[in-house]
């Protein structure tokens, strides 16, 4: 059966349109419930961002859990990976996170973790869906579910944390600039990083339900590259609004991706460990990332975008190490999703036990100019089947010599088509990329 309403990353749009409703999120949460009900009387816990809409789905996806006889315990706001650990620790049969993670506030999505944290097999989300078909039923008042709010999440999420660092480790006179982006870490994050003894400057940390990812975060750094300059930090950190992504800048103001992280603490762990065992990247990792790893002689491989099939590639080859450019990066030996915090607790140890700038632990690492445009969809289509354009992509390569790449992948989470160009002659590859841009949108017209 193929799925109407999952995605790569659960369900996810614009709010009030298509399922992104109080109506379809009730339903959602019954029929969820009812699947898990199946296995015996269970506990979900759901866990949100800071968008205003998240309030409305909460209480829809309470009452639905509910009148299916699941038990719900709520987490109020916390971060992507924070659910997925309390999911486990709790021994919850699921956690829900509501949440749109880097997009504006104006959307939002529901994901599911299974028991274990991870990501709901697949079968489970099908049999989810084929229960949204059935007509809505409430159990009997005595087998009603139970609603309980746990108030102690955060703290233990932030020594959770703390723990994936050895106890000797800690960031005294370090100063750092900590941007939560509005969203969920904005009471987590400061904390872990204070609690090991850093001089943090927060900022994102006032979330009014509209300001989410609004000119902060990973997805507009620009403000940290600014104030790490300003209050002349170490580095800076910034989440995205749901805290499964992060990226850094260095202290001269130089913003350092999702690869390079990934490259410093795969580095770190051939230091410490005398291996790695290998990276998984994606379609859109860096070529100079793949090329800085060849020469440590650590092996790496592409996965599709997106964390569940980067965790797939890890699973199957045994590696724990693993993510994506965005600052999406999994690092399965102490957690089992996408985590900032933990990710940036990694890049932080090395920077501190090596004694090095964060610029100095990326200087192994050359990127290639790597330039990206979104061309809008009005529908559905499929751009390999679009005339002309595999023509121009077969010349793009041409051009590029074999020095280089040329991606177009439909995003998926948004209605868009991204436009990727990478080599090592920046002026080639903006150019290429500009003239692909315009070749796909007069496809897709």
């Amino acid at each position: 059966m193929s799925r109407k309403y999952f995605g790569t990353d659960g369900v996810r749009g614009l709010v009030g349109e298509g399922p992104i409703n109080p109506e379809f999120m009730l339903k959602l949460g019954w029929s969820a419930g009812k699947v898990f009900a199946r296995e015996g009387r269970g506990k979900v816990i759901i866990g949100k961002d800071t968008r205003i809409s998240g309030y409305m789905f909460e209480s829809a996806l309470e009452a639905g859990l509910v009148a299916a006889g699941i038990d719900v315990s709520l987490l109020g706001p916390m971060p992507t990976p924070a659910i997925a650990y309390l999911t486990r620790t709790f021994h919850a049969q699921a956690g829900i996170v509501i949440s749109a993670s880097h997009n504006p506030y104006q959307d939002n999505g529901i994901k599911f973790f299974s028991s274990e944290g991870e990501k709901l097999p697949d079968a489970v989300e099908t049999a989810i869906e084929q229960q949204i078909e059935e007509p809505m039923t409430t159990v009997e008042s005595a087998q009603l579910g139970k609603v309980v709010r746990i108030n102690d999440a955060a703290g233990r999420y932030i020594e959770f944390c703390k723990s994936t660092v050895p106890t000797y480790f800690n960031l005294r006179g370090k100063k750092i600039v900590v941007d939560c982006a509005h969203g969920a870490t904005y009471h987590v994050a400061p904390a872990v990083f204070e609690e090991l003894g850093a001089h943090v400057i927060a900022m994102g940390i006032e979330p009014n339900g509209l300001n989410i990812n609004d000119g902060v975060g990973s997805t507009e750094p620009e403000a940290l590259r600014q104030r790490v300059l300003a209050e002349q930090a170490d580095l800076g950190i910034a989440f995205d609004g749901d805290g499964d992504r992060v990226l850094f800048v260095d202290h001269r103001g130089e913003v350092v991706d999702g690869d390079e992280l990934l490259y410093i603490i795969a580095c770190d762990q051939l230091r410490t460990r005398g291996s790695c065992a290998g990276v998984v990247g994606t379609l859109m990792s860096n070529l100079g990332f793949e090329l800085a790893l060849a020469e440590l002689e650590i092996p790496f491989t592409r996965a599709k975008v997106g964390d569940r099939y980067v965790i797939e590639q890890m699973l199957a080859r045994g590696w724990r190490l693993g993510g994506e450019n965005s600052g999406h990066i999994i690092c399965t030996d102490v957690t089992t999703t996408g985590d900032g915090i933990i990710a940036a607790l990694k890049v932080l140890f090395a920077f501190v036990i090596t004694g090095k700038t964060l610029h100095e632990l990326k200087s192994g690492m050359q990127k290639f100019p790597q330039i990206m445009q979104n061309v809008r969809l009005a529908r559905k289509f499929d751009i390999n089947a679009a005339p002309g354009v595999s023509d121009a992509v077969a010349a793009a390569e041409k051009r590029l010599a074999g020095r280089g790449r040329v991606l177009l992948r439909p995003s998926g989470t948004e209605p868009v088509v991204r436009v990727m160009v990478e080599g090592e002659d920046r002026a080639l590859v903006e150019t290429l990329c500009g003239d692909l841009a315009q070749i796909v949108k007069r496809a897709v017209a």
